[in-house]
């Protein structure tokens, strides 16, 4: 049975501006182990990649029903991959939640779907 959808969608360029403007942003959205994977990209992957994590936090906490405030912080939400690289959710807890992740030169968008 679905317990939740959420989907969210973010301009790439506009998380890049972001991430120039105050590198503290990075920090307050992803945790360490995202930050290790940011880093290790390049160029326009990297903003790709910040992108997609910021949609998943924001998908997640709409079909959690709580939104990203008092009860779910984006450090209390992980997304990781898979060994064939499909992203998953490693926190706040993984079972029953489906993750996936598009981008196109400018956007980024996700779609997550909570089981019970």
């Amino acid at each position: 049975m679905i317990k939740g959808i959420g989907m969210d969608i973010v301009e790439i360029d506009r998380i890049k501006r972001l991430i120039d403007r105050q590198p503290k942003f990075l920090e307050r959205v992803l945790t360490p182990g995202e930050m290790d994977s940011f880093h290790e990209k390049n160029g326009t992957r990297r903003w790709e990649y910040a992108a997609g994590r910021f949609a998943v936090k924001e998908a997640f906490s709409k079909a959690a029903g709580t939104g990203i405030g008092r009860e779910l912080s984006f450090q209390d939400i992980e997304v990781g991959s898979d060994e064939r690289g499909k992203p998953i959710l490693i926190r706040p807890y993984s079972e029953g939640v489906h993750v996936t992740i598009t981008h196109t030169q400018h956007y980024a968008a996700a779609v997550v779907i909570i089981e019970s």
